[in-house]
């Protein structure tokens, strides 16, 4: 059938140059070349002819093993999608696809992937997750057992172990709205209410909040100006539970007789605020971590130092909020710095 195209095609489109061309040899040659046209018309046709059917075999050759290579990568490419597909439905996020040649399939198969690579991220978050709740869940849980079994055999009264009984369950709560808040902080769910401010009023608050805590431990929260500073376009509330995760972090982790301060600064046309303690310092390995979700520095805490997420929402929040936080430390001690947009000039015009 397709030789039968090309022929009828070649004759159709050929049929008005033959004709053009014999006449203009009928016209060189004279009154005798008349009686040639027949023949020349015929033979130039014959000639075309054999030439296109001498040529199908050279073209169709290439053609057949173009098409044949393009079928084979075709189908072998979509029998490694139908087989990584299937990996991954049934929970193997680490199968990826070879990614060969430079066409669109290599794109399917960058984009599958990238998104194999995504899954498994969720996956292992889902699993790490789950690990560190039923970590997290299994201390109070067994102080509370301890506790009913000891009511049970009358070893301890109710009395006795109300105050520890609520301090157990108060722990689970802090722990569920926590995770409620970083869920929320990490899929962008939280809501904002940003507006201008000065930086002297949050520091102002975070010190007013914190000084009676500091001073019961024994350890000097210091309070420096932030007079001069630009005003900041933050939601005042998040900022404020951001700093004090901060003065809280640095509470636990300085010695009686120790020093935090808290203060701000110009930073590239924002504000920086800073909280410094002089605790024992963090170092590079666990830095480079520590704003993840439940992670310690030190792996011994697991009680009385927070839920291990409060620097993850932190994050989170100053994220939202269009800035940052991040953390530099030593041998003398670690400072994490927030910093803040500095509010629009023409939002005071």
């Amino acid at each position: 059938m397709a030789l039968l195209t090309v022929l009828l095609l070649s004759e159709a489109l050929s049929s008005a140059f033959i004709r053009h061309h014999v006449e203009q040899m009928v016209t060189l040659i004279g009154p005798d070349g008349a009686s040639l046209r027949l023949d020349l018309e015929r033979g130039v046709r014959r000639t075309l002819n054999a030439a296109l059917l001498a040529s199908l075999p050279l073209a169709l050759v290439p053609a057949a093993l173009t098409a044949l290579f393009s079928a084979r990568r075709v189908v072998r490419s979509v029998e490694w999608l139908r087989d990584g597909s299937h990996a991954i439905a049934t929970g193997d996020y680490g199968r990826r696809l070879p990614e060969e040649g430079r066409d669109e399939l290599t794109d399917v198969a960058r984009h599958f992937n990238r998104m194999a690579a995504a899954l498994q991220t969720v996956e292992q978050g889902r699993v790490e997750l789950i690990s560190n709740v039923a970590h997290e869940l299994r201390t109070p849980l067994s102080a509370l057992r301890g506790y009913a079994e000891a009511i049970k055999d009358g070893v301890m009264t109710p009395g006795a172990v109300s105050g520890a009984i609520l301090r157990e369950t108060g722990a689970m709560e802090r722990l569920a709205q926590d995770l409620s808040v970083v869920s929320r902080v990490e899929a962008g769910a939280v809501e904002l209410h940003p507006s201008d401010f000065a930086p002297q009023a949050l520091i102002a608050d975070a010190h007013e909040r914190f000084a009676g805590a500091y001073e019961e431990r024994g350890v000097a929260l210091v309070h420096l100006g932030a007079g001069g500073l630009p005003p900041v376009t933050a939601d005042f509330e998040r900022a404020s539970q951001i700093l004090a995760n901060l003065l809280g972090n640095a509470l636990r982790h300085t010695p009686r007789g120790g020093q935090v301060t808290l203060g701000a600064e110009h930073r590239g046309g924002d504000v920086a605020f800073t909280v410094a303690d002089t605790g024992g310092g963090i170092s590079a390995e666990h830095q480079a971590r520590i704003f993840e979700r439940f992670y310690r520095v030190d792996a011994a805490r697991t009680r009385g130092d927070g839920s291990g997420v409060g620097l993850t929402i932190a994050r989170g929040l100053a994220t939202r909020m269009g800035g940052s936080l991040t953390v530099s430390s030593g041998p003398a001690g670690s400072t994490f710095t927030l910093i803040l947009l500095a509010a629009h000039p023409s939002a005071h015009d």
